[in-house]
């Protein structure tokens, strides 16, 4: 959008593409097609239909279920009704799901065919849950999400909605076991949607004409913000219900995908299916990649099969998403900015600092801060975990490691924190060792992440068992894996007689994860 049709929050921009791409598809989903004045109508009636069940400004309410146009219908006719959408990442263990929907209070949970027998046995679980809503059918004691829109009235409800006013709510794993809530504003999201506008880069230009595919889960910036982001541009938008390689190649060839994201994992399985050497690829002008590093060969592969440019991005859910990238024209074998994650995009600051908030010069390895009109208003009800993340001066600390060189090209070289990061997914390891010590057999376990070719990282669980007490690694696992998400449990097993600990009595996960590591040039995979 040019800089006078910019909007001055995010239901203001469906009312504004409404009018100037009318009839264009906004979305297509299994065969629906929802034109950009519809969509203006359908989220007119969400919003209604939310303050009619009593919803106030402010509230949350939640969505658990996978990628669909219903979603987007509910994400922004809840911002009409400048209500803040939860979107709860399906793959949870139900335990992990009722803390999420109970810690943002929400009344009202919207609930995909994938996820209802969950809900049901988490029901009590959720005391302030007042209505449970199923998008697709699949519950008869609930309300049907098409009939309950469709009732409602299509006028505008004309609420206010400050630019600051809190749009979304998105769940990062907790560094001390549970789950802490980033508040994304309005002016978050538009600062990330309006980056680039008038820049000189043409990938992150957009036309009329392109059409994006928004195939990573929606409970992730990544899924949620992508898909904001070609709304924005008024360019067509192809969900996916969930990333299937096999899907995706075919939304490429059959419905002229121009623009996608992608973490790395998602882009090795899409080019090792042996269709990926046989379509037509010339309509796809860039592929967006980001979430956790890429291996340098799985990169040339993509490069050569699917000829189109790339740009690789980092960011995180509290900056709403990229921040810094590398543009194609970097992306040359055997050049040295291969190796960084790029640079700051337009309006975005970077610092290192030392321990102390101190900035290193450029070339200093120390802990990566950012400073932009992208960082998070805060977390959730979680003040001190806020003020440890984003200092009195604006600065968002990221817990990743790094340096800056002369051009201005950021490196990251090391986790400062102890998150992993497998296909996309956070990890933070105090929540796996909570797990694992409930185990009975379990007397301590420190859990750490590994080298793996395919997801980056996995989960290694390195455990002291009681005095007397004996059990085997696949017993351990799948004790884990009724109490939390699948892909947070450990793959493997070590057990050992004592963890290692500094004078203090901290557990050094360094020494027990240095052997995995060693002869890697970086100690993130």
């Amino acid at each position: 959008m040019a800089a006078s049709e910019q909007p001055t929050n995010l239901a203001d921009m469906v009312h504004r593409l409404a009018k100037s791409r009318a009839s264009a598809a906004a979305f297509e989903f299994d065969g629906r097609r929802t034109s950009f004045a519809e969509f203006d109508i359908l989220t007119n009636r969400v919003a209604n239909g939310l303050i009619a069940l009593g919803l106030r400004p402010h509230e949350r309410i939640a969505y658990l279920g996978k990628n669909s146009d219903a979603y987007f219908e509910l994400l922004l006719g809840a911002m009409k009704a400048n209500v803040v959408m939860t979107p709860v990442n399906w793959r949870l263990a139900a335990p992990e799901i009722a803390f999420i929907v109970a810690d943002c209070k929400a009344p009202v949970l919207f609930v995909g065919p994938e996820c209802v027998e969950q809900v049901r046995g988490i029901r009590t679980l959720l005391p302030e849950l007042r209505v449970a809503i199923a998008t697709e059918g699949g519950a008869g004691e609930w309300q049907d999400y098409p009939a309950w829109r469709d009732a409602q009235s299509p006028d505008d409800p004309e609420i206010e909605i400050g630019r600051n006013d809190v749009a979304i709510q998105l769940y990062t794993s907790g560094t001390t076991g549970k789950p802490k809530g980033a508040m994304l504003s309005h002016a978050n999201l538009l600062n990330l949607l309006e980056n680039g506008d008038g820049e000189d880069a043409d990938w992150n230009r957009w036309t009329a004409d392109d059409v994006s595919l928004v195939a990573m889960p929606i409970f992730h910036i990544g899924g949620s913000g992508w898909g904001l982001l070609g709304l924005y541009h008024g360019a067509k938008g192809v969900i996916a219900r969930e990333f299937d390689p096999t899907r995706v190649l075919d939304f490429i060839e059959h419905d002229q995908i121009t623009k996608l994201f992608l973490v790395p994992a998602a882009m090795q399985f899409m080019v090792r299916q042996p269709r990926a050497r046989t379509i037509d690829f010339s309509r796809l002008k860039y592929i967006l990649y980001g979430a956790s590093p890429i291996p340098a060969a799985l990169l040339k592969e993509c490069i050569e099969v699917f000829g189109c440019g790339f740009v690789q991005v980092y960011g995180m859910t509290e900056t709403t998403g990229s921040i810094v990238a590398l543009a194609p024209e970097d992306h040359v074998e055997g050049l040295e900015r291969m190796r960084s994650a790029g640079k700051a995009l337009p309006g975005v600051e970077l610092a290192i600092l030392d321990v102390d908030g101190k900035h290193l010069p450029r070339g200093q390895v120390g802990e990566i801060a950012t400073r932009s009109g992208s960082n998070m208003v805060g977390y959730w009800n979680s003040p001190e975990a806020t003020a440890k993340t984003i200092d009195r001066d604006g600065w968002l600390r990221t817990g990743d490691a790094g340096y800056i060189d002369t051009d201005g090209y950021l490196y990251i070289q090391d986790r400062i924190k102890d998150m992993i990061i497998s296909g996309g997914e956070n990890i933070y390891p105090a929540e796996v060792e909570s797990t694992v010590c409930d185990h009975p057999d379990v007397a301590e376990a420190a859990v750490i992440g590994i080298p793996d070719d395919t997801w980056g990282e996995t989960v290694r669980a390195v455990v002291v068992l009681r005095p007397g007490r004996q059990t085997t690694a696949a017993d351990i696992i799948g004790f884990t894996r009724t109490r939390i998400a699948a892909f947070k449990t450990p793959k493997s097993v070590d057990f050992i007689d004592a963890l290692p600990r500094n004078a203090s009595g901290k557990i050094l996960r360094r020494l027990l994860r240095d052997p995995y590591w060693a002869g890697k040039e970086r100690q993130v995979n």
